[in-house]
């Protein structure tokens, strides 16, 4: 019998139109629900969701907010958190556990989970709390919600010290970390990069991903001010519009730069300075090759216009402006690890490369990247080991 709070909330009255609203087949064979809190997709759990799709053959149903790329997915939008509904909604999808990413937890559909034998699991959890709205008023609600939970994957050591005063049982309490974010390692042609490396030598190398035109200015103003103390730093620059590739080297030889245009075939030579590059479809190449890049966009626009987990990745130290857009929860794990460089404005920019052009420094920043890269791997795999245990998969 679930606890008093538990069967008070699930039985709160709430309006009936998701018991009535069409919804698409089950299909066949096991599946998971995934569900997202909040009102912004939630990349961890999206990255979770295809890694149970392509390599446990299970299907998963997203409730909540998801990302353009999952719009064609088999995507719900979640019941009310009252027992009719939750039901209603058990009983057409069967799924054989409940995964809920970070967020308020729900009294309702955690009892009638447990009521049907349900594992229920918690990822990426911060902090715990209920729903807006839910059953507060009852006495000890959250702890009976916290004690019907099968795991919590806790973020850190804080995380779990909050669950635990909470009344989460030790058992199923585990620091994981954040879980992994998508972000395929970028490819590039070997040979390339083999051929370029040689050409390059040791020259100290920057790269200017995705840079708009309002940044350009303050981009070459800085590689000009460190030129003067690293009299052989390259530039690799990417324009945001690919198309600018070609006047912007030309007005950049008629400012007195010397310049090589990729599109035009023309090799960096020693005596370059810029390196005007034109294909996105290249990025894996130059952040390989660049030991720093600067992360266009985030100086005077709405946002980096990359993600810095792409050079992170590729073990490139990252250098930012203070606008960090939709990768700001990205940025500021970085930040909080020491693994990226941000500059308040364009003025700083200089100061900021030149301090990273010290081998051990840059090395020290994309090392730290790299961890919170690729940390998050093993978080994710932590949720699917032991989700697989739960379910009884083999």
């Amino acid at each position: 019998m679930a606890p008093l709070g538990l069967s008070l909330a699930a039985f709160r009255p709430r309006a009936s139109s998701a018991l009535t609203a069409a919804r698409p087949p089950r299909p066949e064979g096991r599946l998971v629900w995934l569900h997202v809190s909040g009102s912004d997709p939630a990349p961890a759990a999206e990255e979770l969701m295809r890694r149970l799709a392509e390599r446990e053959g299970v299907s998963v149903l997203l409730t909540g907010p998801a990302s353009g790329d999952l719009s064609e997915a088999m995507h719900q939008d979640p019941p009310e958190d009252g027992a009719a509904e939750v039901r209603a909604f058990l009983e057409h999808w069967r799924p054989e556990a409940l995964v809920l990413s970070d967020g308020g937890l729900r009294p309702a559909l955690i009892a009638a989970a447990r009521a049907r034998g349900l594992p229920v699991l918690l990822t990426d959890a911060r902090a715990p709390r209920l729903i807006p709205g839910s059953a507060g008023w009852f006495s000890g609600t959250l702890r009976k919600c916290l004690a019907a939970l099968s795991y919590i994957a806790a973020v850190d050591d804080a995380a779990a010290a909050a669950f635990r005063k909470a009344g989460a049982p030790p058992q199923v309490l585990a620091i994981t970390g954040r879980m992994e974010e998508r972000c395929a390692v970028l490819p590039c042609l070997e040979a390339e990069r083999a051929a370029l490396a040689k050409l390059f030598a040791s020259r100290p190398v920057w790269f200017a991903a995705s840079l708009p035109d309002a940044e350009e200015a303050a981009v070459l103003s800085a590689h000009r001010r460190v030129l003067g103390q690293s009299h052989r730093l390259l530039l690799i620059l990417l324009p945001a519009d690919p198309a600018r590739a070609q006047p912007l080297a030309e007005k950049l030889e008629e400012e007195g730069w010397i310049v090589a245009l990729r599109s035009a075939e023309e090799d960096p030579e020693p005596e370059t300075e810029v390196f005007v590059v034109d294909s996105p479809a290249e990025l894996g190449l130059w952040y390989r090759l660049a030991p720093i890049t600067f992360l266009g966009n985030s100086l005077s626009g709405n946002g980096a216009a990359r993600s810095p987990m792409e050079p992170a990745a590729l073990g490139s130290a990252i250098l930012h402006g203070p606008r960090a857009g939709v990768y700001g929860a990205l940025l500021g794990r970085l930040g909080a690890a020491r693994a990226a460089r941000a500059v308040a404005a364009a003025p700083d920019l200089a100061e900021a490369l030149g301090d990273l052009l010290a081998p051990d420094r840059a090395a020290r920043l994309a090392q730290a990247a790299w961890i919170v890269a690729s940390d998050g791997a093993e978080a994710t795999e932590a949720v699917l080991d032991r989700l697989r245990a739960l379910s009884g998969a083999k």
